[in-house]
């Protein structure tokens, strides 16, 4: 006989409990922004290896090369500087049209970056308008600029110092405006709430909160619209830049190397300063607010003055009446009005000393006349007649032609400048390289190689490699590990090093490291500053079709040389189509990638 016996059924285990079997997943399904993205990028990397190849930039043509370019080393060396004198005087000139061009930037991006802070602006309709602005003074090129103020003022520095000014609010405009949207809202609420006005509250509550991103920006600019100097001397701009033009259209290669070395040497002196400042800037802010921020140590009651607590209410009839005649207050007892100086007031006093001399003396040196900007100004509105309507002048499908070729050298100088950048911006990483001193070395590299403007790689490449664009291509793309590969290095610094250690704790090894932990945190950053290079390379591109690097520069220059204006509209147009195109479509990489 078979005995079955039954048992009870167990009860799950509290410590494992069964998923049920609708449980969300434990890794995320992908999105379909997500997957749009990747489609997106690989298809621009992939043109962009396209671009590359079909350019013919590969080893062959570098070899073919090198004859020309022992040629343009004889011919180059021994450099012919100008006299001392002569040296000094086109130095002091060139910068002061920097610096003036640099402090217009600032006034008019002040109220542009007011009115386009989504937290700042009186409505969002002035937003967008100043948003557009901000787009449009981007998107037009600062020779085009110099092109139309060369109708309205003629030569000299008033040119210069417009179209430099005009166009760096694109950039300096949009920093603020980024800067204002991230201040901490305390400040101003409290301001607000005393009574202030809306002038008043962004000078008490906003004002001193992004004052150190203000300076670091205007700074970063000023080192920024230095290069460009030398583009614009191209076209006519007094200084250095414009003593290079006339000497390597005279092929004096001699003299117009030893004043690019002089600008190499400026543009260096002027990094490392401004670096300088911009740090000790940003490290006194990052004091500042570490003790208001969050996470922050509490104050003390000392520090915290006087508290105020609830007391239960008493009669004051009840009270015997102590009071005694008003004394007079001493002077002595009255609290200090003005703070101590100390040693950081004494040195923040100087820098602003220090600062307001060097703009005297620049709007001294650049030798602005007054009475030629408003003498001017009533043609104003004829010179820009000349500009409208576009024309296409019977060569619509080369210009066509020349923007794809344009658009070709921008990809490839990405290209080139992401192969080049991303090991040399690693190696520049304190938390990445091997050790401080490979660090330092290859930051030294970096800055090095954001010292020569693109324009004088262009002409270097353009002797070496002949004319067209591989010449453009190359430049752009060696000029891309100046920035590029300072981004790079600044990104993998600022990564979570928690993230660094907990993996580094399981027994990893530094490339370990950086492959799980670091490289991902900073990946999409990484994805940002390869579409900003692109939207700059784009720009550049154009400029560099001056001195025969390709592209459709070469055809706005010659346009705007037989006074053709209609067809400089429409190159403008053309670019700036373009540069918006890339535009929204990095804003919107930028958004699902992060």
């Amino acid at each position: 006989m078979t005995v079955s016996t039954a048992t009870a059924p167990t009860p799950p285990s509290p410590t494992s409990p069964k998923p049920p079997a609708d449980a969300p997943r434990t890794v995320p399904g992908p999105r379909a922004g997500g997957i749009a993205a990747l489609l997106v990028m690989t298809a621009l990397a992939g043109f962009a290896c396209w671009a590359f190849a079909d350019l013919r930039i590969n080893a062959a043509t570098l070899v073919d090369s090198a004859s020309n370019a022992a040629d343009f080393a004889g011919r180059m060396v021994p450099l012919d500087f100008p006299p001392a004198s002569e040296l000094l005087r086109l130095c002091g000139q060139t910068m002061a049209v920097v610096v003036c061009a640099t402090l217009l930037s600032v006034l008019l991006s002040v109220p542009v970056a007011v009115l386009a802070a989504g937290n700042t602006t009186p409505h969002p309709s002035a937003r967008f308008a100043a948003r557009g602005v901000i787009v449009l003074a981007r998107a037009v090129p600062d020779v085009v600029l110099a092109i139309i103020f060369f109708r309205v003022f003629g030569l000299g520095a008033l040119t210069g110092v417009l179209a430099m000014g005009l166009h760096s609010v694109g950039m300096v405009g949009k920093m603020y405006a980024d800067a204002i949207e991230q201040i901490d809202e305390g400040p101003r609420t409290a301001v607000r709430a005393t009574g202030a006005g809306r002038l008043q509250q962004l000078v008490s509550g906003v004002l001193p909160q992004v004052l150190p991103s203000l300076v670091a920006n205007a700074l970063h600019r000023l080192d920024i619209n230095l290069r460009i100097s030398v583009v614009l001397g191209f076209v006519g701009v007094n200084g250095l830049g414009f003593e290079i033009a006339e000497a390597l259209n005279a092929l004096d290669y001699r003299r117009g190397m030893a004043l690019a070395l002089v600008v190499l040497v400026l543009c260096i002196l002027v990094e490392l300063l401004s670096g300088a400042i911009r740090r000790a800037l940003l490290r006194s802010a990052d004091r500042g607010g570490r003790t208001r921020g969050k996470g922050a140590a509490p104050r003390t009651a000392a520090a915290r003055g006087p508290v105020l607590t609830a007391v239960p209410p008493v009669d004051a009839k009840a009270l015997p009446d102590t009071r005694t005649p008003a004394q007079p207050v001493r002077p002595s007892a009255a609290p200090r009005v003005s703070p101590p100086w100390t040693a950081r007031r004494i040195r923040r006093t100087a820098y602003a000393a220090v600062t307001v001399l060097a703009l005297a003396a620049s709007l001294w040196g650049a030798d602005l006349a007054p009475d030629q900007f408003f003498g001017a100004l009533g043609n104003i509105g004829q010179t820009l007649g000349l500009f409208w309507p576009p024309e296409t002048g019977g060569i619509l499908p080369d210009l066509l032609s020349d923007l794809f070729d344009t658009i070709k050298i921008a990809f490839a100088a990405t290209l080139i400048g992401v192969v080049l950048a991303l090991p040399i911006g690693t190696l520049a990483a304190r938390n990445v390289a091997p050790s401080p001193a490979t660090a330092a070395v290859f930051r030294v590299v970096v800055v090095l190689v954001r010292g020569v403007p693109e324009l004088v790689l262009a002409i270097v490449f353009v002797v070496i490699t002949g004319l067209g664009a591989v010449a453009g291509a190359l430049a752009l793309g060696v000029g891309a590990v100046g920035l590029l590969g300072k981004l790079v290095a600044d990104s993998l610094e600022e990564v979570d090093p928690g993230v660094e250690a907990a993996v580094r704790a399981t027994g990893a090894g530094r490339w370990q490291v950086f492959c799980s932990a670091t490289l991902p945190q900073a990946a999409p950053a990484f994805v940002g500053h390869v579409l900003y290079q692109l939207d700059v390379n784009i720009r550049s591109a154009t400029l560099l079709g001056i001195v025969g690097a390709g592209g459709i520069g070469f055809d706005l220059l010659n346009a705007a040389r037989v006074l053709d204006f209609g067809v400089v509209t429409t190159v403008l147009l053309l670019v700036f189509a373009t540069v918006l195109a890339v535009e929204l479509l990095a804003v919107w990489l930028r958004r699902v990638v992060r």
